[in-house]
């Protein structure tokens, strides 16, 4: 049984790895978008269900040989499985090629064939993932009778304890070798797994003779008999329901608080899958003593739920760190306990039974999801949202009979006050945007947007993270690279909307200017924060696009003059890279016109990130210039294929138009507009500077961001700094 254990371990860790590769990979060839994340999650949650359900009737077909095959066939599955991790990357660049060929006229087609080929590439191979359960179950129950009856929970056990490493050991991987060398890990890792198994097969005994694996067997049939009801299976679909739609609000809630670096969602995964082991090995100790439910455990459910409100409200003073921890494990550890035991219940150890109600459990986390995101979030609040998945289940936990039927004891006040303390956290918490006095806020399937005026100060939140602000910077993004073309412009692109500030100013010199964002809120508050944004947006000069801004520069055919690019902070923001990276740029510089413009923000970050960003630049264009306004504040690049004139302010003023003028001026550092340029161009600085950061780093590329996965560098930073305070200690000290 350790066998089996070890092989779900590993199992688990690389469902995980792969799940979150191919996610990334996905958002690299179809877009970072939120319908996409859906569309990859669903078909990876569908191909688990399909394979569960699917393996467990082909067990079910074999019969008396299902228990001496099964491990061979477990085996195969594992080595399939690591194929994939090989394949799968091959598959998606093919499927973006062919939609790119096909030319489709809409984002919603788009969407739909990039959903149906992600549905091609991805469900097959989950359905592998999904198989190996009922498998292993088919030779537990040849090998081990005894403790077949619980088998599913002991796997399920192993499973989850290998996704929760899953969840964080593959990010340190991904640091060191990038997305396919961890790929690689997972292919060799699954190789591993595969021999293992085949090995394992060879030793069982060809003498022992296996008794009928479907349920038709007297025993079986009485094991099983007084779970002929379909409970079990409605329980498992309504708890993964709630489980993956929780987990949509949880990012929203606890975003703010941890920030939106992979190590936020890494956080949460993790504690979400620690926490379900923690539960499914309290029911592995409670199974022993074949003792009833306990039926408190709906009512917990629903009350752990509610928890997540006080773990998010801003009012309360919590930790930051602990506010996940209230939050999240609670409620997956009640959900650890229930999932193996309603299977369990269900299966009593028949793989056939085992599939049927995992494959059920998968169809609610595949629901869940798409409930939360896409019909409750773009409409409601977290606060209520967590409400409609919570009170069902606390209503159902205090209308179940207390544990026996025929000693029924005196009706308890428990669940009562459970009841209402669950209440008073519903009617007492609040969600993030309440600690603002004067705010507007706006809600879609992708984040809550959130726009503030508090002491003069307008601030953009966008699931709580600070966006940008109101600053002369973001007209310099613009006025700056129209005036240094060598024509006057004919149209302008920017990417990330933000405030709207750069492109207010790219449509003040009169040109057709497109707008790419990819929340579909932000927009929306554009006259917020400036009183002409409504007017502007209706200008027939104007174009506003919600999309993710690199699959749009995939998908069109315009040429611009300008492209103008503010990713959205912190410089280590999740998905962020793929706007940094050479395969952007190539991207890029098909859309530009001969002697366009690239003008690219990038907030400060460490030596790795800017000499990585600086060198993909440089390989990428033929000349670059460089303005680093202020120390922090990030720097500026402009880059082109063809020369980029040295003007000075007064040159770059009488290209400009009078509006662009005006609105170079609006919040003025200096008295005209020449000196607010040579301010800024005095700041200007050389290229090579920034690329001799750091020059051991290559340029920044898909497959390793190095600006989203730092842990291990800074860790050796920090090391290194430690290490030369002592020394310089010691020093002073002999002195």
């Amino acid at each position: 049984m350790t066998w089996y254990f070890l092989f779900f371990f590993l199992s688990g860790f690389c469902c995980i790895l792969y799940e979150i590769v191919w996610l990334r990979l996905s958002m690299a060839q179809f877009g970072v978008t939120s319908a996409l994340v859906a569309i990859v999650l669903s078909t990876f949650m569908a191909g688990l269900g399909v394979g569960s359900w699917a393996s467990g009737r082909l067990v079910r077909s074999y019969g008396t040989q299902a228990g001496v095959l099964a491990l061979r066939l477990y085996a195969a599955t594992e080595l399939l499985i690591g194929i994939s991790a090989l394949l799968v990357p091959l598959e998606l660049r093919r499927g973006r090629i062919l939609i790119e060929s096909a030319g489709l006229p809409s984002s919603g087609a788009y969407y739909l064939a990039s959903g149906l080929w992600l549905a091609l590439t991805l469900v097959p191979w989950c359905a592998c993932m999904g198989a190996t359960i009922p498998l292993a179950m088919a030779s537990i129950k040849n090998e081990f009778r005894s403790q077949s009856a619980h088998s599913f929970s002991y796997l399920y056990l192993a499973n989850v304890m290998g996704a929760a490493a899953g969840a964080i050991v593959p990010l340190f991987f991904i640091e060191l070798y990038g997305f396919h060398g961890t790929l690689s890990i997972g292919a060799a890792l699954n190789g591993i797994l595969a021999v293992s198994a085949f090995v394992l097969a060879t030793r069982i005994r060809s003498q022992r003779q296996v008794a009928e694996i479907p349920s038709d067997t007297s025993a079986e049939m009485s094991s099983i008999q007084h779970e002929n009801s379909r409970r079990p299976l409605t329980l498992l679909f309504a708890t993964g329901l709630t489980s993956m739609g929780m987990e949509v609000v949880w990012i929203r809630q606890f975003t703010p608080y941890l920030g939106t670096m992979v190590y936020a969602f890494a956080v949460i995964l993790a504690l979400y899958l620690l926490s379900t082991s923690i539960g499914s090995q309290v029911y592995r100790r409670w199974s022993r003593q074949k003792t009833r439910e306990p039926q408190a455990l709906w009512l917990a459910l629903g009350f752990c739920a509610f928890l997540s409100l006080a773990a998010g409200d801003p009012h309360f003073r919590i930790f930051i760190f602990l506010r996940p921890v209230i939050g999240i494990v609670p409620f997956s550890a009640v959900l650890g306990f229930i999932t193996p035991m309603l299977v369990d219940r269900w299966s009593q150890g028949n793989p056939e039974r085992a599939g049927t109600a995992y494959a059920t459990n998968v169809v609610g986390c595949i629901l869940g999801p798409l409930l939360s995101g896409f019909l409750l979030l773009p409409f409601t609040s977290e606060h209520s949202v967590v409400c409609i998945f919570a009170f069902p289940w606390l209503i159902f936990g205090m209308n179940l009979p207390w544990p026996s039927k025929i000693e029924r004891p005196k009706q308890s006040v428990v669940p009562y006050a459970v009841g209402l303390l669950a209440l008073v956290l519903a009617f007492v918490s609040k969600d993030f945007e309440s600690q603002f006095q004067h705010y507007e806020v706006f809600r879609d399937n992708a984040a809550t947007v959130v726009a503030t005026s508090e002491g003069g100060t307008k601030q953009l939140l966008v699931n709580g993270i600070g966006m940008t602000s109101l600053t002369a910077v973001t007209k310099i993004m613009a006025h700056l690279p129209m005036a240094s073309l060598n024509h006057q412009p004919q149209s302008a692109l920017t990417i990330c909307f933000g405030m709207g500030t750069t492109f207010r100013s790219l449509l003040s010199w009169g040109v057709p200017t497109t707008a790419v964002e990819l929340v579909p809120s932000v927009p929306r508050v554009f006259g917020f924060y400036h009183a002409d944004g409504p007017q502007l947006l209706q200008s027939p000069l104007a174009h506003l696009a919600v999309d993710d801004g690199r699959r749009y520069l995939e998908r069109t055919t315009d040429q611009y003059d300008v492209v103008t690019l503010d990713p959205p902070p912190p410089i280590e923001a999740a998905g962020s890279g793929m706007l940094y990276s050479k395969e952007f740029y190539a991207v890029v510089k098909q859309r530009l016109r001969p002697d366009g413009i690239l003008q690219q923000w990038l907030p400060d970050g460490d030596a790795v990130v800017r000499s990585a960003v600086a060198r993909a630049i440089y390989e990428s264009f033929r000349y670059v210039r460089v303005i680093q306004y202020f120390p922090n504040w990030g720097f500026q690049f402009i880059a082109s294929q063809q020369p980029i004139p040295e003007r000075t302010g007064a040159e770059l003023v009488a290209r400009m138009p009078p509006s662009a003028v005006r609105d170079l001026m609006e919040w003025p550092l200096a008295p005209s507009a020449e000196q607010e340029l040579n301010l800024v161009l005095r700041r200007e600085t050389s290229m090579v500077s920034v690329l001799d950061a750091d020059p051991t780093v290559g340029a920044m590329q898909d497959n390793q961001p190095v600006n989203e996965y730092v842990i291990l560098r800074n860790l050796k930073r920090s090391r290194f700094e430690a290490n030369y305070l002592a020394t310089w200690y010691e020093h002073t000290k002999k002195r």
